[in-house]
């Protein structure tokens, strides 16, 4: 039987089933620190921290060594505790270790077929449980640490097994169990899911719904958020009576949070590994899985995660960073893939932080290896930052951080590797099977392809030209060429050369130029930067790449997506960084830069042309889409020497087409007119004033005065007298005088601009200087002024048909009839707004919406709903990172002083309250 250690509780260690007694406490912690980390050499100071804390004792390596002799002793020979030159490790056999086997009962539980079969698997994991694990560590933040983790793994499946019990109709039987665990841990969603769920299919609707609102009021208190999604729509439908809830039904099991990729294609093997990493990610803050080039960690690190994913109550978060050129850009990368959207001034790392610092969430980070410094510099910030962040690294390189735990990614077995060869030659060959006549050959073939899950996927889609002896002779020429002894990074490239080799002159043409994509691309980005303008002179005519694009589709090459429209293609990185080394050699790298920027200079100029036209929504969801392009793009332009003037006009034309405010942020805006100014040298000219301008405008936006002061002063050095630079100016001193000032002299500046932008035809910046002028009539202007210029502005957004010029046309008349005209109009209008921005997907434009909504009502004498919208505007701003300042911040001010007097302290805040944690801000708004 050898040795068994049960550490979920007090240590106990077992000898062919009989106690070993060891009494001594350190001698205890010694060896509950060396299980901890089962058949791996644990450093000797990282022992003496384990067994004595903070504060070990002078002589500590000594006292170490003696305690090794003396539990060695204890334990008899041969010894499991072994010694090594770094220092000791203690060797644990499979299923020796109780955490070991509650994973293993878990997983079972989790792919079983019937909901009393995974119960009765999680009782026997949960039965394993003794007490808190190893007390006996000396370290209290590592016990504390470890503690917390197991907790919540033990909290995970206590979930997995009520879920299993309600799915069997035991719903009064777990009744009394959940409102135990609700007491114990309140602030847990799946846990009130579950109450709800079971109240309801225990005939007491009322109180299911009573446990909602209880639990609202609790994360509003405690955490300032609403209940998730999942516990929202789990209420809607108890409130609608959805019979999909009704007793006897199985129960779906609330989906966790987060944004894990869908898997496109079957997984294969992988199970040590995969139990291995369910084992790090229990205990370790950061796991680094590498490997080489097509090794497989981004499947295995999507799969760890997917699996993991139950045991974060915040989700399971991917960002694919292969396509990240701009190390600079990372944090805000991470930011975009955690669905953060911030208007601040403060840097994104810290919005990072501030963000996870009460979160408990897996972030995973793949493909790191490009970026390594700069991802080191962001965990090491966020770390410390946020206690209940895990991180999952991939990397064909360690980070070397202290405390990063290294799962080195090997090659398939034998069996997987057939097996992965066997589906995926099934899937280019329907009628193909392993079987006793080819599976010599099969076997033959992935051995040489060093078992390498990428080669072996590249040379089975050929199965439906080639057998496989032949796809093994073929491969065999090339690696007499390319292999140097089984070195995996030359297999590879030995599979890529093949690969290459097997396609047709234009399709290797089209390789190498598609490498300079970053990220997807669609069919028109292709032909316009991949093929021969004259389509006669290059083997890939822009006539022939779709043909092209197809035949790299069927050999793997290419992935496509066609769910959107148009159809969006991707290369794998490995493969992608294949066409750019054959891009390179070919000397073609910077000329097809050129024409990658040039098209997406292009397509900028059309999305700014077209800004506030009827088609606004949909050239803003392409340069989204196309954001990593245009990202590639200015980063070429502004390395490049003498490119710098491209990159400033493709940030201008960015900012023109709105991308920083209605879909990306203001300070990556910022960011890149501010490197483009500072590349662009020489005299004053309208492009770089118009720079200048926009970082005013956006530094407005952030509430960072001293940001705009700094870019209006630079505005007005770079006016040139030219219209341009005139009408750039003018709107820049328009907004800084209103925003900031609140200076009557801004209608008067923003009037001129506006006048400059219609007779240039520029519909875009009209837009801009239209909106600022209405603002500014309503608020330090007469009845007159204001009604003019919100009616101007109305018929202006009604012409051009633009649906987010609609909607802030209807939010300007509705300010303007608010402060001098009809209330009951401004209520109509400020709600017709908010929902034409709603329909759009903008999460900023409603903020000020439902604002202004607020002191509307205030003034219309619904004091209570006006409180009530204050605090889901106070919501929406927080989420973010709006800050109200100049004549928004006076007119919220005078609003909530009003309020207060009217309504008493206590019943304002209440009111406040309610909205802030209502579950939609803007439905509340909208009356629905």
């Amino acid at each position: 039987m050898g040795f068994v250690f049960n550490v979920l509780g007090p240590l106990e260690v077992l000898s062919d089933g009989v106690p070993v007694e060891i009494t001594a406490s350190r001698h205890r912690a010694l060896v509950a620190a060396l299980v901890l980390d089962g058949n791996r050499v644990v450093p000797v100071e990282s022992l003496i921290g384990r067994v004595w804390g903070d504060r070990p004792p002078h002589g500590a390596r000594n006292a170490l060594k003696n305690y090794v002799l003396r539990v060695r002793r204890r334990l008899g020979e041969p010894s499991p505790l072994l010694s090594h030159a770094q220092g000791y490790l203690m060797r644990v056999d499979p299923g020796a270790l109780d955490l070991d086997r509650f994973e293993t009962l878990v997983s079972r539980a989790e792919t079983a077929d019937r909901p009393a079969e995974a119960a009765d698997l999680l009782r026997q994991a949960l039965g394993l449980w003794r007490g808190a694990p190893v007390p006996e560590l000396g370290s209290e933040p590592l016990r504390e640490q470890v503690q917390a983790r197991w907790a919540e793994r033990r909290l995970c499946a206590v979930e997995a097994r009520i879920d299993a019990e309600l799915a069997l109709g035991r719903y009064a039987d777990v009744l009394a169990e959940l409102r135990e665990l609700t007491a114990e841990h309140p602030l847990r969603e799946r846990l009130w899911g579950q109450l709800m769920l079971a109240l309801y299919r225990s005939g007491r609707p009322g109180e299911a719904l009573e446990c909602y609102h209880r639990v609202a009021a609790l994360l509003a208190e405690e955490l300032g958020v609403d209940p998730g999604p999942e516990l929202r729509d789990l209420h809607q439908r108890i409130l609608v009576t959805d019979p999909a809830l009704g007793a006897g039904g199985r129960l779906d099991r609330l989906r966790v949070a987060g944004n894990l990729p869908a898997e496109t294609t079957s997984f294969v093997g992988r199970g040590p590994q995969l139990r291995q990493a369910a084992h790090l990610l229990g205990r370790a803050r950061l796991v680094t899985m590498t490997g080489a080039g097509g090794a497989g960690k981004t499947r295995l690190a999507l799969r760890a995660a997917a699996r993991a994913a139950p045991a974060f109550p915040d989700g399971a978060w991917w960002a694919d960073l292969s396509a990240l050129t701009e190390p600079g850009l990372l944090a805000l990368a991470v930011a975009e893939a955690l669905g953060i959207r911030d208007q601040s001034a403060r840097g994104w790392t810290r919005v990072l932080a501030d963000h996870l610092r009460d979160r408990r969430l897996l972030l995973v980070l793949d493909n790191c290896e490009h970026l390594v410094p700069e991802v080191t510099a962001l965990v090491t910030a966020l770390l410390p930052a946020a206690g209940g962040l895990v991180v999952l690294a991939t990397s064909r390189h360690r980070l070397g951080l202290a405390g990063e735990h290294v799962l080195p990614v090997p090659a398939l077995t034998e069996a997987e590797a057939v097996e992965l060869f066997a589906q995926r030659g099934r899937a280019s060959a329907p009628d193909f099977r392993v079987d006793p006549r080819n599976r010599d050959a099969v076997d033959r073939l992935c051995r040489r392809l060093d078992r390498i899950p990428l080669a072996i996927e590249l040379a089975a889609v050929r199965m439906d030209t080639l057998s496989v002896t032949q796809i093994s002779d073929r491969l065999d020429d090339r690696f007499e060429l390319l292999s140097d002894g089984g070195d995996p990074r030359r297999t590879l490239r030995g599979v890529l050369e093949w690969s290459h080799g097997l396609c047709t002159r234009p399709e290797q043409a089209l390789w190498a130029r598609l490498s300079v994509f970053a990220g997807g691309f669609d069919l028109a980005a292709a032909e316009a930067v991949c093929a021969d303008p004259t389509g006669c002179a290059d083997p890939a005519g822009r006539h022939r790449v779709l043909d092209l694009l197809s035949g790299l589709v069927r050999k793997s090459l290419l992935t496509a997506d066609t769910g959107t429209d148009p159809a969006r293609y991707r290369m794998l990185e490995t493969v992608r960084q294949y066409g750019h080394e054959r891009l390179r050699r070919l000397g073609q790298e910077t000329a097809l830069r050129v024409r990658h920027r040039d098209h997406f200079l292009e397509v900028a100029a059309r999305a700014a042309a077209q800004w506030c036209g009827p088609r606004d929504h949909q050239w803003l969801s392409m340069l989204l889409q196309d954001l990593p392009n245009l990202r590639a793009a200015m980063e070429f332009s502004l390395a490049e020497p003498g490119h710098a003037p491209f990159g400033l006009r493709l940030a201008v034309d960015l900012s023109r087409a709105q991308l920083w405010l209605f879909g990306a942020t203001p300070a990556e805006g910022r960011r890149w007119l501010e490197r483009a100014l500072a590349a662009q040298t020489g005299p004053p000219c309208p492009a770089r004033a118009r720079a200048a301008a926009f970082v005013t405008w956006l530094a407005l936006c952030q509430g960072d005065r001293d940001g705009a002061d700094a870019a209006l002063a630079a505005c007005r050095g770079l006016d040139d007298g030219s219209p341009g630079s005139s009408a750039a100016r003018a709107v820049a001193e328009g907004a800084h005088t209103l925003l900031a000032l609140g200076d009557p002299r801004s209608i008067a500046l923003l009037a001129d601009a506006r006048g400059h932008f219609r007779r240039a035809g520029q519909m875009g910046e009209q837009h801009w200087a239209t909106l600022l002028w209405t603002m500014a009539a309503a608020f330090l202007g007469d009845r007159d002024r204001a009604l003019h210029a919100a009616r101007e502005y109305l018929a202006e957004a009604d012409h051009h048909g633009g649906r987010w010029t609609r909607s802030w046309a209807r939010w300007g008349m509705g300010l303007a009839q608010m402060r001098h005209g009809d209330r009951d109009l401004a209520t109509r209008l400020i709600q017709e707004a908010i929902a034409g921005q709603r329909e759009l997907d903008d999460t900023w434009s409603p903020t000020w919406g439902v604002e202004l909504l607020a002191w509307n009502l205030c003034l219309t004498g619904e004091t209570e709903r006006a409180a009530l919208l204050l605090g889901a505007a106070h919501r929406l701003r927080r989420s973010l990172g709006v800050t109200l300042y100049g004549p928004f911040l006076k007119a919220h001010d005078d609003t909530v002083r009003h309020l207060r007097q009217v309504l008493g302290e206590a019943a304002y805040s209440a009111a406040h309250r309610r909205g802030a944690t209502a579950s939609d801000p803007l439905e509340l708004a909208l009356g629905t």
